[in-house]
């Protein structure tokens, strides 16, 4: 399995609807409807023949998740070869949640019937049930064997336990618990006992005083080696916290909504470093708010007459994973909902317009060369050396007043990789941008197979990775899900237990601001 889940440090920590925006980056607010502020009906931006190709992409992006289960155990791998006859000998926690919210979303959008899916959702469980675990936790090491259901291998990686891996795991079975109640016995089993307050360190600060930081996870062994570990609780947690509002929030949100940490976690992590910090990508704009004792540093970066709050890399998944379960624009229409739509324009325009590449949507995929590696659009991303679009590293510099000068934007951008998970991640917010995109990806490359598209696209040698990586995948299911069955896996995940987590929310105000038209 790919690692999608990756760490970067910075210095002590890691960077880890309804609103459309127009073609000019203006956020404009659509009315909500449905039963709560996580629902919205059907959406009416989608003609007839929009519906039939997401649900084709649906059908064939399932068909690969189907394929992915291995039939020795009942456990998703990790990725699945173009053919859907070669799995990979490598799994963990974020496949196995993957699996049950694609699951569900194959129900809620016809492509199976309740009962199949339940009896999928019901035979991962039971694989789930036996897997090894950190009993005193509750949670599950980073990577088992799906053919036998073991660890992976005896190395120390294999012991690691991930807060965010997890988290995904856990976002699962909140969705499944509600979408079958009839399984809730064996769902609560797994749920129930992990404790995500093993993650949290309520002291750490990254900038914002006072609101805490979720450590990225430990290992149950001594690992030995560098870096060094802190030995505390019996484990040996990794020194790197996660301190930006990337996918890695995830973990938070969900350790919010079992109880498990207290409200003020909401506001530990970084939304840019203070400007009094130059290890960053350049000097934000912004402003100090205090949000339930946490004084929180409000930046944000300058873009193409945008403001951005920035992630660590600027990739789209750091940006709007979480928001596939989690309304944020709904309940944070200051925050969320104005940042959100910003992220995905900033991708569009640099693909289209400031790299030239004709195609956009960059985010930590299969390297189409071999192995894998991080994309972003480099100017929106807090990390100074950057997630660069292209296989050559072509970065920005816009330079940190008073410390460095910015330097020249640059003349031409290479090879861009185009990861198309980042269109579907788009579909809420640029509809017809998405989709038109992915349509010229299937017409231009051979980027598409029977189970949907694959995992990257290098634009201009025309390199393309075919595999399907099942946290990609699953990216693409739960948009899919969202978009044709009305948020349906946004209603399960927050049924029951959104209160903390959406007053947070809603209390907060973004620096970050739209392109003002002339």
């Amino acid at each position: 399995m790919r690692r999608r889940t990756l760490i970067h440090a910075t210095g002590a920590t890691l960077g880890t609807t309804l609103l459309t925006p127009s073609l000019t980056g203006t956020a404009q607010a659509a009315p909500h409807t449905g039963r709560h502020k996580g629902r919205r009906k059907a959406d009416r931006r989608l003609t007839a023949d929009d519906r039939a190709t997401l649900t084709r992409y649906a059908a064939d992006t399932w068909r690969s998740l189907e394929a992915l289960v291995s039939p020795e155990t009942g456990l998703p791998g990790g990725f699945i070869d173009a053919t859907l006859t070669t799995r990979g000998h490598q799994t963990g926690p974020t496949p196995f949640g993957t699996y049950l919210w694609c699951a569900t979303a194959a129900w809620k959008t016809g492509l199976i019937t309740r009962s199949a899916a339940q009896s999928k959702v019901e035979r991962t469980l039971a694989a789930l049930s036996r897997l090894e675990y950190h009993a005193p936790s509750g949670m599950f090491h980073r990577w088992y064997d799906p053919y036998t259901g073991g660890l992976k291998d005896t190395t120390v990686a294999s012991r690691f336990l991930s807060s965010v891996d997890n988290a995904w795991t856990a976002t699962g079975l909140m969705v499944v618990e509600n979408a079958f109640p009839e399984l809730n016995t064996s769902i609560r089993a797994l749920l129930d006992r992990m404790d995500f307050s093993w993650f949290y360190v309520p002291g750490a600060t990254a900038g914002n005083a006072g609101g805490g930081l979720m450590r990225g996870g430990f290992y149950d062994v001594d690992p030995g080696g560098t870096p060094p570990t802190v030995l505390e609780r019996g484990v040996y947690y990794a020194p790197a916290l996660y301190g930006a509002m990337g996918e890695t929030r995830q973990a938070t949100y969900v350790a919010m909504m079992l109880g498990h940490v207290p409200a003020q976690a909401y506001f530990g992590p970084n939304r840019s470093f203070p400007p009094t910090r130059s290890d960053q990508e350049t000097k934000p704009s912004g402003f100090w708010q205090t949000y339930r004792g946490v004084r929180v540093w409000e930046g944000a970066y300058a873009y193409r007459g945008m403001k951005v709050m920035p992630t660590w890399g600027g990739s789209m998944f750091e940006s709007m994973m979480p928001n596939l379960f989690v309304p944020e624009e709904l309940w944070g229409p200051d925050s969320w909902g104005v940042n959100l739509p910003l992220v995905v324009r900033s991708h569009i325009e640099h693909g289209l317009d400031e790299a030239q590449y004709g195609y956009w949507g960059f985010s930590p995929c299969n390297n189409p060369v071999g192995g894998y590696r991080v994309y972003g659009v480099d100017a929106i991303g807090m990390n100074p050396n950057g997630y660069a679009s292209d296989q050559e590293n072509t970065f920005v510099d816009p330079g940190f007043e008073g410390v460095r000068e910015p330097k020249p934007a640059p003349g031409s951008y290479g090879d861009g990789v185009v990861t198309p998970h980042a269109s579907f991640l788009a579909l809420r917010y640029a509809p017809r941008e998405a989709i038109d995109n992915l349509a010229n990806l299937e017409r231009d490359f051979d980027s598409y197979g029977p189970g949907g598209f694959y995992d990257s696209i290098a634009v201009r040698s025309r390199q393309i990775s075919r595999e399907h990586l099942t946290l990609d995948q699953g990216m693409v299911m739960a948009a899919l899900g969202n978009a044709l069955a009305g948020d349906v896996l946004r209603d399960l995940f927050i049924q029951g237990r959104c209160a903390a987590l959406r007053s947070c929310i809603a209390e907060e105000r973004f620096a970050a601001a739209p392109r003002v038209s002339p």
